[in-house]
């Protein structure tokens, strides 16, 4: 499996993914940040609204339209209604994240095996599967950006072919903008800057000037393209919502200083090499390349560091200190393959035992533990379990059978498999705990449409409705503190919460006809579970 891996690294990693991310695909439920890409996307293909982009036929351009155009061509293939089709490109973008992991570690550290590590460990962290269905922007836009770093670095350090990469770089560089703004260029390539000056430093700039400018150029030039062409066609709402975003940055969900600091705790699996990958005092004479592995520390430091200066804070913007950390992540785990059997002090050998020791001990008690306390959920899924139990339980042997034998490279890999076992066999065991008044509304469009009427909301409707419904569900709005009812004698609503005051209005002026309660949260049957934003009162109003 190893030589297989070493010997065809990028379609091993690609591979990997797929077969970890793409069979559960459709199991997960929608995020509000997905419904919002997602319904973008549908609306380019229904509207044309490719660059003046919308979400339920209103103006929106909080986020560049990049992950949306992915989407939607996407969406051209396997059907708009289609959220394998609508998620596929994000898991592309963790290919694409993976893959020139791979290629930058490559080109530091000259060891195939060592950086193969570092993309294995940057795939299977927590939060970078977590993000492509959490806030898929992140994920498009500091994939985009590492490639972007490759090629600079590829600028720094050689003398061929400059002009490919400065193309490439100031290409990435535009696609990474146009996914998510500046935020890529402040959270992980001013980092690799800075730690690039303090590592490496940086040499015959005077020559390679030219070169680094115009990849500058091109990128702002490619992921400005979008920002002009709608101030120039609709300036002043872009002015207003810029003046909103702003402001969001430093008066909404503010958090401390320190607020990052269990950052490497994201990485899941990997949160105890994580944590003993940052001890630079420990790790620094003991890994196989100091300069790099200076690289790496500074650049993960100096992104958690430029994070916590911005007020706003929320747990999704790590997602570009994992790819630093990895990289810091791969040289602790590389020095334990070279060095674990020689090991005599515990105080080096105890955390290696306990860490693997511990993903060994869940995947043998995992049968016990769910059965013991789910049986009656499980019933109805006792094929899955058993798959994801017998493998699971496999796996958690060998582990601890060579973590006995002090064989970490196995061990290693093991664990990279166990993790990629529970995306693929655990996951659709989630469906045993499905909500019991989970109610879709996929197929409200259609029953409206027969009753030749139209869907209106009231008050609040969450992104994740629209998305379900199909198509755009307008707003009924207010003036001078009064519902602006629309012209039709009969038509829907959508009520997610309404006041005594709001209810009389409309009971003034229509009959009302309750027709059924709707509910979209998928998992969970508890009040701390269920999300009251996807709960909604489908009513149909006929004029007095």
């Amino acid at each position: 499996m190893l030589k297989t891996l070493k010997k065809h690294p990028i379609i091993a990693i690609c591979l990997f993914v797929a077969i970890m991310l793409l069979p559960n695909l459709e199991i997960l439920q929608v995020s509000i940040m997905e419904a919002r890409n997602f319904i973008t996307a549908r609306e380019m293909l229904n509207y044309d609204h490719w660059l003046l982009t919308t979400m339920n036929n209103v103006v929106r351009y909080q986020k560049p339209p990049l992950p949306a155009w992915f989407s939607a061509l996407s969406g051209v293939i396997f059907g708009e209604k289609s959220l394998f089709g609508m998620r596929l490109p994000a898991v592309l973008m963790v290919m694409l994240a993976g893959s020139f992991m791979y290629y930058l570690s490559k080109t530091i550290l000259k060891s195939r095996m060592h950086s193969l590590i570092n993309a294995l460990v940057l795939i299977t962290s927590f939060y970078v599967i977590g993000i492509t269905f959490e806030a898929p922007s992140d994920i498009f836009t500091h994939a985009f950006m590492l490639v972007a770093i490759y090629n600079f670095y590829k600028l720094f350090n050689t003398n061929n072919k400059l002009w490919k990469h400065t193309f490439y770089a100031g290409i990435f560089l535009g696609f990474s903008i146009l996914a998510k703004g500046p935020i890529s260029i402040y959270a992980l390539f001013l980092p690799f800057l800075v730690a690039y000056g303090f590592s490496f430093k940086y040499k015959d700039l005077k020559q390679k000037w030219l070169y680094i400018l115009c990849a500058i150029i091109l990128g702002l030039a490619i992921g400005g393209s979008w920002y002009l062409y709608v101030k120039l066609q609709d300036s002043s709402t872009l002015d207003a919502i810029i003046t909103r975003e702003t402001s969001t940055w430093s008066g909404y969900n503010t958090r401390p200083f320190y607020y990052y600091w269990s950052f490497f705790t994201q990485s899941g699996l990997w949160t105890i090499p994580a944590f003993i990958s940052l001890l630079y005092p420990y790790l620094k004479k003991r890994v196989s390349n100091y300069r790099s592995y200076k690289f790496s520390f500074l650049w993960t430091i100096t992104a958690v560091v430029l994070l916590s200066l911005i007020p706003m804070k929320k747990s999704r913007y790590l997602m570009s200190v994992l790819i630093p950390l990895a990289f810091n992540i791969g040289f602790y785990i590389e020095y334990l393959i070279r060095e674990f059997k020689t090991l005599k002090d515990k105080r080096e050998t105890l955390p290696v035992y306990f860490n693997f020791g511990l993903i060994g001990l869940i995947g043998i008690a995992f049968p016990i533990v769910m059965y013991l306390f789910f049986s009656t959920e499980l019933q109805n899924h006792l094929f899955n379990f058993t798959l994801a139990s017998v493998v699971l339980f496999i796996i958690g042997i060998f582990i601890l059978v060579q973590l006995k034998s002090k064989n970490i490279k196995s061990v290693f890999l093991l664990t990279v498999l166990f993790f990629a076992s529970v995306a693929v066999f655990v996951l659709p065991l989630s469906e045993a705990f499905k909500n019991e008044t989970f109610n879709s509304f996929s197929n409200l469009n259609e029953e409206n449409q027969k009753r030749d009427i139209k869907l209106y909301a009231i008050n609040y409707i969450a992104p994740e409705t629209i998305w379900d419904y199909g198509t755009t569900i307008p707003e009924i709005g207010r003036k001078d503190k009064a519902y602006i009812f629309p012209e039709d004698n009969t038509f829907g609503i959508f009520v997610n919460a309404m006041s005594p005051e709001n209810e009389a209005e409309i009971r003034s002026k229509y009959y009302v006809e309750v027709i059924g309660n709707y509910d979209l949260n998928h998992f969970g049957n508890t009040s701390k579970q269920n999300n009251p934003r996807l709960k909604s009162v489908f009513y149909i109003l006929t004029k007095k």
